[in-house]
């Protein structure tokens, strides 16, 4: 194989390897950190005050369990929480996706917690 092939193969093999990596950063889901996070927390109470107005229930959060975020064209948040209605406390997947530049949040699903 020729010196010229070589670098080549070199760069497309680094290219493929480069957009594996940022595959995981850009569009691949990653753990919250910090559930703790004040932006987390308003995420969640905005999942379940839009979750009570389509639904016509009455929850309150109760705890955010863990959650995940994917950069899109924005950012989706994927949370288990656990929120009550005055009685036992359930278990929550929330998926909410925020635009914050365009200050646009939007509740794409609330169900109960299968695990």
């Amino acid at each position: 194989m020729s010196h010229h092939n070589l670098n080549i193969l070199s760069i497309i093999l680094f290219l493929s390897v480069s957009s594996v990596a940022m595959a995981g950063r850009y569009g691949g889901w990653a753990a919250i950190n910090d559930i703790n996070d004040t932006h987390v927390k308003e995420i969640a109470d905005f999942a379940v005050i839009e979750h009570n107005k389509q639904s016509g229930d009455n929850l309150k959060l109760e705890s955010i369990i863990k959650g995940e975020t994917q950069v899109v064209s924005g950012t989706n948040y994927r949370l288990v929480l656990t929120a009550s209605d005055g009685s036992a406390a359930k278990k929550y997947v929330a998926a909410v996706f925020e635009k914050p530049w365009e200050h646009y949040r939007n509740l794409t699903s609330f169900d109960p917690a299968l695990y």
